[in-house]
């Protein structure tokens, strides 16, 4: 049984890992070769971006333009925390629910990376946070939470994010927090702002445990006490 449950906690962190790394950020040779409207929002260059809209024929093709990864500028501005591009490039109309290549948009980005400034600059920008994205059909919130990172949950619920979104890996927020936790206080936290927000403890994994069973499992007592007390 023990050498069972450390197969399943080797497994659930290598899938926790792919999870985090599956977005793919500009490397150092593709941020070199930029030009236009990508590089500028790479550099953070806000007067570069409104020069070049400027004088487009059509800004609309140059706000969507994509990298070798299906990256926009908006992506690009994002994955660089160049907060004062993100908002030059909202403001003038970049879509914010575009996905790149790996199905990320820039709420996703800025969530995995546990970037709360460029996060809180999207929402207020409109950027929603209730769309499905991912080859895990998951949401920003699902995963902010198997990472732990808290203060970018809250915010995500504050924007409405959806709860009890179910990925195609059978689990929620709440169930990634345990599952691809830690169980140490950051977790903890997160767990403790989806339990506030009203995240249904009643949804279970294919194999139909509980996130309270999950946290009993792998003997995340703190975790286990605050889904007790809920």
């Amino acid at each position: 049984m023990k050498a069972l449950r450390s197969l399943f906690l080797i497994a659930a962190a290598l899938l926790g890992a792919a999870t985090a790394f599956a977005q793919v950020p500009p490397s150092p040779a593709e941020i070199a070769a930029y030009q236009g409207l990508h590089a500028a929002a790479q550099r953070g260059d806000t007067a570069d971006i409104e020069r070049l809209l400027r004088a487009a024929k059509s800004p609309r093709n140059l706000l969507e333009a994509r990298d070798g990864n299906g990256r926009t500028p908006l992506h690009v501005a994002t994955f660089a925390r160049q907060r004062d591009a993100v908002k030059a490039l909202v403001a003038a109309g970049a879509d914010s629910s575009a996905f790149e290549d790996g199905r990320y948009d820039a709420v996703t980005i800025a969530a995995v990376a546990d970037d709360e400034e460029t996060l809180r600059v999207l929402l207020a920008a409109g950027a929603s946070a209730k769309l499905t994205t991912s080859r895990y059909d998951g949401t920003a919130l699902i995963a902010a939470a198997h990472l732990g990172h808290d203060s970018v949950v809250r915010q995500l619920i504050e924007a409405g994010a959806p709860l009890d979104h179910v990925n195609n890996l059978h689990w929620t927020a709440l169930i990634e927090a345990v599952v691809l936790g830690d169980g140490g206080a950051r977790h903890q936290a997160t767990v403790k702002a989806l339990l506030g927000a009203g995240a249904n403890t009643a949804l279970t994994d294919r194999d139909g445990r509980t996130a309270l069973q999950l946290a009993r499992a792998r003997g995340y007592g703190a975790l286990a006490r605050l889904l007790e007390a809920r």
